[in-house]
């Protein structure tokens, strides 16, 4: 239950400060290292298309992003100088012009990431399916935060969607390091509940090893009643207080995903809270 080193990926000025505030929750509890990331980005030209790019464009782009990375660098001070924890400022410019591949090389080496919820009015238009490029190829467990969340709470209550995967299960043990000391987490498994829960042996065995971390722990089942999965985790949440969710990410093919809808994309998109993804 410590974290030592948190990437926060800064793509745009609108989402910087609630994103910055929310790492803070977790930085000053653990001490942990703060590297605010700000990639700049590449005027690629794809071979067999024959445009000529005047001089003038490429200065005026290049100008254009480092006077971004100033605005978001402003931000990053702003929300650190006064802290304890350690931070680290980092601008990399991505060479191949794709923020994703720079972003997934940066997080290999951390504890967590976190990154903000996509935004219609964002102020870069590249970052399109960014959260799901990092979350599927980085490695690590991925925070996406909304881009208007102010908590002042963050892994205290917990809503655990559980169910027999190799995502599930990552994500529990990944939602370890980002729990508070006798947190409290509702498992809940989504679909027909079980005649006898008991028997349930998976989540109670689930269970018993999360509250040897000294978390408290419940499990609950719930029917979908019509109702995407993505909403009974939003409801759930909202029920019992809590301050995030986590969940497996990904665990479908792409073309399952395309024709029944994928529970991961909708709590990228229509999640209240912070959302710990796990792939």
């Amino acid at each position: 239950m410590t974290l030592r080193t948190i990437l926060v990926c800064l793509t745009g000025t609108k989402s910087a400060a609630p994103l910055l505030k929310t790492a803070a929750l977790l930085a000053r509890r653990d001490n942990a290292h703060v590297i605010g990331l700000f990639v700049t980005e590449s005027l690629v030209m794809y071979p067999g298309i024959a445009v000529h790019v005047p001089e003038v464009s490429f200065k005026g782009f290049i100008a254009s992003q480092q006077a971004h990375a100033k605005e978001i660098k402003a931000i990053f001070d702003e929300h650190t100088r006064s802290e304890d924890f350690p931070s680290e400022w980092r601008k990399i410019s991505s060479e191949n012009g794709l923020l994703a591949d720079t972003i997934v090389a940066s997080a290999r080496s951390v504890d967590l990431v976190m990154m903000a919820q996509e935004d219609d009015g964002e102020d870069r238009p590249s970052v399109n399916n960014l959260q799901e490029r990092v979350i599927k190829e980085c490695g690590r467990p991925v925070m996406v935060v909304p881009h208007d969340y102010d908590g002042d709470k963050l892994g205290e209550n917990i809503v655990l969607g559980w169910s027999d995967t190799r995502e599930a299960t990552r994500a529990m043990h990944d939602l370890i390091n980002v729990a508070s000391t006798e947190a409290g987490v509702r498992v809940v498994r989504v679909g027909k509940p079980p005649s006898n829960t008991l028997a349930d042996h998976a989540a109670n065995d689930l269970a018993m090893a999360l509250a040897r971390h000294g978390l408290h722990v419940e499990i609950v089942h719930r029917d979908k009643d019509g109702e995407k999965v993505s909403d009974v985790l939003n409801h759930e949440a909202f029920e019992m207080g809590a301050d995030m969710l986590a969940t497996g990410a990904f665990g479908h093919s792409r073309a399952y995903d395309f024709v029944i809808g994928a529970a991961t994309r909708a709590l990228l998109n229509d999640a209240k809270l912070p959302v710990l993804f796990s792939k």
